[in-house]
């Protein structure tokens, strides 16, 4: 398995940005495209938190998967014009074109997968909606469908993330955001059942914020008759949680199973 960081310049977003990779490089049998999971992080976090919180480096040694973790920053992963910063734009183009010319990925829809926790969990939806001809899965984990709260946010909260000062800088205009391409909801009516990609749901029950609103957009889902799964299990808002289900989703994924060679793996 290979773990590298890298930086290239970023037209989307303009400045040089950092992503991880994992590459599972270390099978005697060649693997000339791997299958790819975009893993997008939480908020107050960067582009290191998966490989920290959870297993995903070993999991994806033992799927042939890779796996690419680029930083959204606190931007929910979503394109805002006024800082020219094209968050979405560079989630579901420009990342994917750079890593599949400078990697050895499979090009092919149904190998390319997005994925992501709570603010990722929201991009993770969003853009693999809105860009469902490049991903053909998404993975939702304990995802931040909060559209709700953000249209009736005030500027009362002691958390400088929580105002809807914070809210207007991100989303623009709040009045504008529902029915517009950063509404998970609006994006799902704009497409056929079958052009919409395949969707895994997860969130704890003891998720106090998000629960209820994961439970919200499920529910909508069966209303609209769109197949998907989704899982619910003790825990919070977490990574025991997070390392827990994100295995469960690359077991959803059905993907192949081989193990490598490695100090969890030593084959004496």
């Amino acid at each position: 398995m290979a773990y590298l960081t890298c930086n290239f310049f970023s037209k989307s977003l303009m400045r040089t940005v950092n992503i991880n990779v994992v590459l599972p490089t270390d099978k005697e049998n060649e693997i000339k495209e791997y299958k790819t999971l975009y893993l997008l992080h939480g908020i107050y976090g960067s582009q290191n938190d998966w490989v920290h919180g959870t297993r995903i480096e070993a999991w994806a040694q033992d799927h042939n998967l890779a796996v690419v973790m680029p930083s959204g920053e606190n931007k929910f992963y979503v394109d805002h014009p006024q800082s020219n910063a094209y968050f979405s734009k560079f989630i579901g183009e420009e990342l994917v074109s750079f890593t599949r010319r400078s990697f050895p990925l499979s090009t092919k829809r149904e190998d390319t997968f997005i994925g992501g926790l709570s603010m990722g969990g929201y991009g993770a939806m969003v853009n693999g909606l809105k860009y469902h001809e490049t991903f053909g899965s998404i993975i939702a984990l304990s995802s931040a469908f909060i559209l709700d709260l953000i249209v009736r946010s005030n500027d009362n909260s002691s958390n400088p993330l929580h105002r809807r000062s914070y809210y207007e800088f991100i989303f623009g205009n709040l009045d504008e955001i529902k029915g517009s391409d950063k509404d998970y909801i609006a994006l799902v009516n704009r497409l056929e059942n079958s052009q919409i990609p395949d969707i895994y749901m997860a969130c704890g029950t003891e998720d106090s914020l998000l629960y209820r609103f994961n439970v919200k957009f499920h529910q909508y889902l069966d209303q609209k008759q769109i197949p998907h799964t989704f899982e619910t299990g003790p825990g919070g808002h977490d990574w025991t949680f997070w390392d827990t289900y994100i295995k469960r989703a690359l077991d959803w994924l059905e993907l192949e199973e081989e193990k490598g060679i490695s100090s969890g793996n030593v084959n004496l």
